[in-house]
This record gives C-alpha cells, structure tokens and sequence, in this order.
C-alpha cells in the first residue's frame, strides 16, 4: 500500500553512442573489441541507474543498455537461429507511402542499425545457454551499481529486469518452415516458452520483479497480422498469453508485470487495435501488473476503458502517460492530468503506477527522442506524480 503515486518506464533508456556503436557492430556480426564493449557497457549500467535514481525514479532496471535489442538480444542466448528472415511492413507503411519514405530518412538499414526487420530465423532446435552466461552478466552489472549507489545513501523504491516474451520472439524471428523440430507457430512459441522460462525464473531468483516485453499482444495485428481478420489476430494473442502463462507457471503473479504496447514508432497508428478489444484477453495473463501506454495521441482517450474493463483482482496497472516518439516535453500538470483520470477510471489510486508508453531507446540506433530531451521527459513525470498524489491522496 502506497500514500502516493509511484513511477518508473518501460524498460529501455537511451545508450551511448560509443555503446550503441559497439552493440551494433556486435549484431552484425562485425569485428569488435571485447574489452571495450565490456568496459563501455559497465560504465553505461553506471551512469543509467545513477541518473535514474537522480530523477527520482521508484522503481527502475538497468535501461536494457547492455543489449542490442528488447527482443533480438536473445539471439546470443538461444541457439537455433540463422539465416535472415523478413518482418513484414506496418500497416502504416502500406496506407502512407509518404510516410513511410519521411521515416526511412530516419531509421535506414544498414551496417550501423541493429537488425530490426531482417533478423535471423528459427532454423533448428531451440536450446538456452546452460551457463546463463549473458543473463548472469547482465543481472551482475547492476546489482554492482545498485551496491555503489546504496552505499552512497541511494536506493530505489524497488527493481525490475526485462525480458522478451515467446509471442514478441515468434514475431520478430519468424519460424523458417524448413525447421525439422517445429512443425508449426503453436509449437514454436511453446518451444520459446520452455527456453525463455530459464532466464524468467533466473531474473526473479535474484529479488528483481520480472517485466515480460509482449507488444505484440498488440503491435502485430499492423504487422504480421496486417492482412489477417481481427478473429485470427485475437486467437494469436490467446496462443501467446497461454505460452506466457506456461514460461511464468514457477512465478508468483506479484512478481511478474507485463508490457502490451502498439510499437513506439511515431507514425498514425490509424489501425491499431483498441485496447477495449483487447483487456479481455490480456487480462488471462497471469501476472501482477499491466504496462499499457495512455500517453500519445492515438490511445490517450482510452483510460475509461478500465472502468468498463475492471483490472483483474489485485492487479496494478501501469499507465504510459508520457510518449516516447517525439519531442515534445510534456508539461508535469498534463501528465498529472492523464494519471488521475487513469486512477478515476481503475478507481483506486493505490493500484496505479506512472510509467512510460513503451522503452525510449528500444533498440540500438533505433532512436526517436534525444538524450537529454527523454531524461527530461522522465523528470517531468517524476514532477508530474507528485502533482497528481497531490490530487489522489492530498499529500
């Protein structure tokens, strides 16, 4: 029970160019030096937590700095994957032709972008590194620096640690239908599931709140499933939940929350699915809490859906009231704002906490709000939950 409104984001914040530089050419499959990346990597877990504690950030992780990607990272964990598979374009893309030439000036492929739309396919049999090598690497860079600032007198409210889900890894490396062990999506995703489990049940293991990144609960009916009906889409957003519910069966559900969101590129989104449509088959997932973006303006009406679609019995919501595809700073009294009408709606304001629309820099050179411009954002929502517990709890 809290006496005023908690904040933290969507898991990824910005890198440094330096880090970005190495991450990709490591994705690449590029020479690198390895010392470097370590080094490089060490000191961006440093400064993201220190400044997050600085912002007055709650709850926080270690930004996902160290990876390439919220999804594609796990292709240095799991063997089985290869060749180049082809994501299909966004529904935006497809309607906005104008658009889509304007946004390839922005994010272009290339030698120096982490592979987003063209990544490695599901080839052979799914096996998780036995060591958990980059898992354990990752959990011992920040609790290292968690031990520096406690010992400086910081320490957040609590932690979380991201983790992609089987739904968003089948979306994005798509199964190869010559592979000889899964026959089909059903079995592939259930394969993901049994092997991501391992580093859910590691991250949790370690005290830390495990957040599962699933936009594509979401995000995929304007992208693989942008020619499908909204029937076909649905029943692959239950596939996914039940192969969800099966990697976290070990976890109690408070220690588990989950990020739905419609993709965090700043196009019209004119097709996306509303998020009425889908809180019923959401809400199957068992879990904690819902990290669901209210903040642009394409779903910024949508919080009234939560009164018509009550949270599941002792579930916490995590409402986006800040958008991380522009730059505009939103002022703290907007973001107040959009936190008291999400509490209104839930009807307890003890069962919100403020977050972010979705990660700001979700993957390496794949950027839409600068540096400095998105801490600012972060500030502002810090300032603007304060405004908010004000109104909620007169504090």
């Amino acid at each position: 029970m809290t006496d005023r409104i908690l904040t933290t984001h969507a898991g990824s914040l910005p890198r440094t160019p330096e880090l970005t530089r190495l991450l990709v050419a490591r994705d690449q499959r590029r020479t690198f030096d390895v010392a470097e990346l370590e080094e490089v990597t060490a000191d961006a877990v440093a400064s993201t937590v220190a400044a997050q504690l600085a912002t007055g950030l709650d709850l926080i992780n270690d930004g996902e700095v160290p990876r390439v990607g919220f999804s594609t990272y796990v292709l240095e964990r799991i063997e089985g994957f290869g060749g180049a598979g082809h994501r299909k374009p966004t529904l935006d893309s497809v309607r906005f032709p104008d658009y889509a030439a304007f946004q390839a000036k922005q994010i272009v492929e290339g030698a120096d972008v982490a592979r987003v739309w063209d990544p490695p396919m599901a080839q052979g049999q799914l096996v998780y590194d036995p060591t958990l090598s980059g898992i354990t690497a990752d959990l011992d860079g920040f609790e290292r620096e968690l031990a520096v600032q406690a010992g400086q007198g910081r320490t957040p409210a609590g932690t979380f640690f991201s983790a992609a889900t089987p739904g968003i890894v089948s979306t994005t490396l798509l199964l190869d239908a010559a592979n000889p062990f899964y026959g089909d999506d059903r079995a592939y995703v259930f394969a993901l599931a049994e092997q991501l489990r391992i580093e859910y049940e590691a991250i949790v293991a370690r005290g830390h709140v495990l957040q599962l990144d699933a936009p594509d609960l979401a995000m995929e009916r304007v992208i693989q499933f942008g020619d499908a009906t909204l029937e076909e889409f649905l029943a692959a957003v239950d596939l996914h939940v039940d192969a969800l519910n099966h990697a976290i069966r070990n976890i109690p559900r408070e220690q588990v929350r989950l990020h739905v969101c419609w993709g965090n590129w700043q196009g019209p989104h004119q097709d996306d699915v509303p998020v009425d449509v889908l809180l019923p088959h959401l809400y199957r997932a068992r879990v904690g809490a819902f990290s669901i973006p209210l903040g642009n303006p394409r779903h910024q009406h949508e919080a009234p859906a939560f009164r018509e679609h009550p949270l599941p019995e002792g579930a916490l919501l995590i409402p986006g009231v800040v958008d991380v595809t522009t730059n505009y700073l939103e002022h703290p009294q907007v973001i107040a704002n959009r936190i008291v009408e999400v509490a209104e709606a839930v009807g307890d304001p003890t069962r919100v906490i403020a977050g972010t629309d979705c990660g700001l820099s979700t993957f390496a050179s794949y950027e839409f709000v600068a540096t400095d411009v998105a801490w600012a954002k972060l500030g502002a929502l810090v300032e603007g939950a304060a405004i908010a517990s004000k109104r909620l709890f007169g504090a």
